[in-house]
């Protein structure tokens, strides 16, 4: 059994998608990228729910680091302050920011 540590972030939909699109994946993500300690970004774009309908929500950011204490050590870096000053600046209103720890079955 495989275990990562990782940050969740959640988008609510946005106003203007195409502004939204454009600064998150041109400014955003390799602003974040640069974050020590940081192994794997993954990005889904929710397009609805089971039923057929928008969701609430979205977009869904998933963010790995080896574990809690590397990611506490990230956190402390001028990457994750420049990378969290900038998601504030666009999306401050629409994130919500999770941890946890996901478990892989080999």
């Amino acid at each position: 059994m495989v275990t990562l540590f990782k940050m969740i972030a959640l988008y609510k939909q946005p106003k203007d998608k195409e502004q939204f699109d454009a600064h998150y994946y041109n400014t955003h993500v390799p602003l974040t990228e640069k974050i020590p300690g940081l192994r794997k970004i993954k990005v889904t774009k929710i397009t609805g729910t089971p039923m057929g309908t928008e969701s609430d929500y979205y977009l869904l950011c998933e963010m790995y680091y080896d574990n809690q204490e590397a990611f506490q050590e990230a956190m402390k870096t001028k990457e994750a302050k420049a990378s969290a000053k900038d998601v504030m600046s666009f999306a401050g209103d629409l994130v919500t920011f999770m941890v946890g720890e996901e478990v892989e079955h080999e």
